[in-house]
């Protein structure tokens, strides 16, 4: 079989398969149409390689909540009318997980639908259609945010909603990206002083793995600076390497996980923190700070005391109660649970168990 990247092949499902099936068997169903709820292929980042599980002809279905009764009517005529395959691929899967593999003997089809109100529910635990608040998009992981208002959106016969509700999620308000911002230059204050120290003291090995792990928050933090919703690490550096300012980060970041010493790792993390600082000063969200990397008290080695950063983003935020939250920004900022962040209403217990307000509010 050819290999067709996910979001074509879905949208041509639609077209030639899915919509000539609804006009047949339920022509007066307004219904919106797309592939919305996950994987490679909602990034453009599929490859032959994704093939091999939760990949094929598929697609999701949305009706509003009058017509949510005639679900079982729409499942109904899917299952009757779906054909074996389209393009040379099964459209029905077999296997484990959300669809398993792609099989001609497979028992169930890639086609899910739903009341558009609940789906939004299921994924993120509210529906934009109703407004989008702080504590929603605090309580968000940016991977959901990006599958959402990414993949592909092949029909919206819904008076334009389900187009609404992803414009509504394009991107933070300005005060909560000020928070967001200042939770990860947090991050990183916290912890750009200890690769020196442990490399300091011998441990070299201790030293690369918090450099990775400031190496991770530098690229989230930058792909936030340019209105991109961070991926899941799968796929985060493919996608910050792509942003037009990204090679020079790219290339000192290659230096401090490289294979040298302490010293040269050293150089290479005060320059891709140095440039995301910039960065930072270049999107006009607070004073700018002109940070640059100086010594860490009287230790021999460098940092850019980020904190200096966060301070003039959280100096900047408008609004009073977003002011006095704790620096932890979004869920994903301090969970990394996949078991978690993939479960709307797991993240969302979470987020909300959490104080809201600065040291001592607890």
């Amino acid at each position: 079989m050819t290999f067709v990247a996910g979001l074509t092949l879905g949208r041509r499902f639609h077209d030639e398969v899915l919509a000539p099936i609804l006009r047949r068997r339920l022509p007066d169903l307004p219904y919106a149409a797309g592939l919305l709820d996950g994987g490679s292929e909602l990034l453009g980042l599929d490859t032959p390689r994704s093939t091999d599980h939760d990949w094929g002809p598929r697609g999701q279905l949305f009706v509003a909540a009058p017509d949510a009764a005639r679900i079982p009517a729409l499942r109904a005529a899917l299952e009757a009318d779906l054909p074996a395959e389209f393009l040379g691929w099964p459209t029905r899967f077999t296997g484990h997980g959300r669809l398993g593999v792609a099989d001609r003997a497979g028992s169930r089809h890639g086609v899910t639908v739903h009341e558009l109100g609940g789906w939004w529910h299921d994924r993120l635990g509210f529906d934009p259609a109703g407004g989008v608040g702080t504590a929603d998009w605090l309580a968000t992981p940016t991977q959901r945010l990006a599958e959402v208002t990414g993949g592909a959106l092949f029909h919206d016969g819904l008076d334009g909603a389900l187009t609404a509700a992803r414009a509504a999620l394009a991107w933070y308000p300005d005060d909560v990206w000020r928070h967001v911002l200042a939770a990860a230059w947090t991050r990183v204050a916290q912890a750009e002083h200890l690769p020196g120290r442990c490399a300091e003291s011998g441990d070299d090995l201790g030293s690369r793995v918090v450099t990775a792990g400031l190496a991770r928050d530098l690229m989230r933090l930058g792909l936030l600076l340019h209105r991109r919703w961070p991926p899941y690490d799968k796929w985060l550096g493919t996608v910050f390497a792509r942003l037009p300012d990204a090679a020079p980060v790219v290339a000192a970041l290659a230096d401090a996980l490289g294979p040298a010493d302490w010293r040269e790792r050293e150089g290479g993390l005060v320059r891709a923190l140095a440039a995301v600082a910039a960065w930072t000063d270049g999107t006009g969200l607070a004073a700018p700070v002109r940070a640059r990397p100086r010594p860490f008290h009287a230790r021999p080695f460098l940092v850019l005391d980020a904190g200096r950063l966060a301070a003039a983003l959280r100096a900047a935020i408008t609004d009073p109660a977003l002011r006095a939250r704790a620096p932890l920004g979004a869920v994903d900022q301090y969970v990394d649970s996949v078991d978690v962040l993939t479960h709307a209403h797991r993240v969302r217990r979470l987020a909300a168990a959490l104080p809201p307000v600065v040291d001592g509010g607890d």
